[in-house]
């Protein structure tokens, strides 16, 4: 019998960056460190419409021969693998465990009275937030627990913390590269500031996969951006750490409302890194304004632009960083990973 059973996107043989594909191998990478790889049975839902009953056999196997199963699909996975495992659990008898990633689902299942009825029948679900928690709640679950995202890296040691930034200030954004995101916006406010300050004040690195959707339009919006802004294509989530330590700020525009606990902010704070996000719906739980970074109205590209400002020479802004690195802690694996892995038979 296996430990546990893992069923979500690890993206075959391909390299993805999003937070679906990070947050599956991040839990894969603690579970198997924790109970080693041979009792951890991998079910990679990359592309699986190619092949249903390939993946249905694996998803029975995982049934038959696991003690615990932990799946995490997105949006349109979850019609289909939490009516399949509820079925497979009344069978089988195993754990079932839902680890959800972002900040979508109680809105997704507020109308849809059937999937509430199958998620109702899995031992324990797992959201980021308080709440998300308290929305499920007030939907009638009784099986939701908080576990904040988490990364299986070590954040930085308190004295590579970088001090005696100066102009100009380089400033990232560590996400995938789309509209939504904020992508466009963050560009205009930098190229707004330096054009006003009659010089270069603040350097933009862009980072991430770029969304298909956006592949042509990026194409198109970096043939116009000045020198100071750069696209810097992807970095490896266990090298993130090396690259954001050196910048200035983390920007955060996202469009998203239902945003869980990013990554990317996981990763500034590993970082020793502050950041400027938009109120998205779950933002102050992670970032403490005034203290961590800076929180903003979302879509106001005048408040992005002030903020900047604000930011320029702030003595303030470096003593962040250390603030930045203490909340790291809360999203460290074994701290933040330890309710799930009682729950674990």
């Amino acid at each position: 019998m296996y430990k546990v059973a893992i069923c979500g996107h690890f993206g075959g043989n391909k390299k993805f960056f999003d937070g679906q594909t990070t947050k599956t191998k991040n839990l894969y990478e603690v579970l198997a460190e924790k109970y080693g790889e041979n009792e951890i049975y991998v079910i990679d839902t990359y592309n699986w419409r190619k092949n249903p009953f390939m993946l249905l056999k694996k998803c029975v196997t995982a049934s038959k021969k696991s003690k615990n199963i932990i799946i995490l699909p997105a949006h349109n996975g979850v019609k289909v693998f939490v009516p399949l495992f509820t079925r497979l659990k009344k069978i089988f008898n195993f754990s079932l465990f839902y680890d959800v990633i972002g900040g979508w689902l109680p809105s997704f299942v507020k109308d849809k009275k059937g999937l509430q009825k199958n998620l109702k029948k899995i031992d324990k679900i797992f959201v980021e937030t308080n709440r998300m928690q308290k929305e499920l709640q007030n939907l009638g679950f009784n099986n939701i627990e908080k576990m904040v995202n988490f990364k299986s890296i070590k954040p930085i040691k308190e004295n590579e913390i970088k001090k005696d930034f100066k102009q100009p200030y380089h400033i990232c954004t560590f996400s995938r590269v789309m509209e939504e995101k904020g992508i466009e916006d963050i560009i205009r406010v930098v190229r707004s500031i330096n054009t006003k300050e009659k010089k270069v004040v603040y350097e933009l690195d862009i980072y991430g996969q770029v969304d298909k959707n956006y592949e042509e339009k990026f194409k198109s919006i970096q043939k116009d951006m000045p020198e100071y802004i750069k696209y810097k294509g992807c970095i490896d989530s266990s090298m993130s750490k090396e690259t954001l330590k050196n910048y200035y700020l983390l920007i955060f525009p996202t469009k998203f409302k239902t945003e869980g606990i990013p990554g990317t902010i996981i990763d500034a704070y590993f970082s020793g890194l502050p950041v400027v996000a938009t109120n998205w719906e779950n933002a102050t739980e992670i970032v403490d304004n005034e203290k961590t970074g800076y929180i903003i109205k979302m879509n106001d590209l005048n408040e992005l632009e002030k903020k900047l400002l604000f930011c320029l020479d702030n003595v303030e802004v470096e003593k962040m960083r250390k603030k930045a690195l203490d909340k790291a802690q809360e999203y460290v694996s074994t701290n933040a990973i330890k309710t799930l892995l009682d729950s674990l038979k």
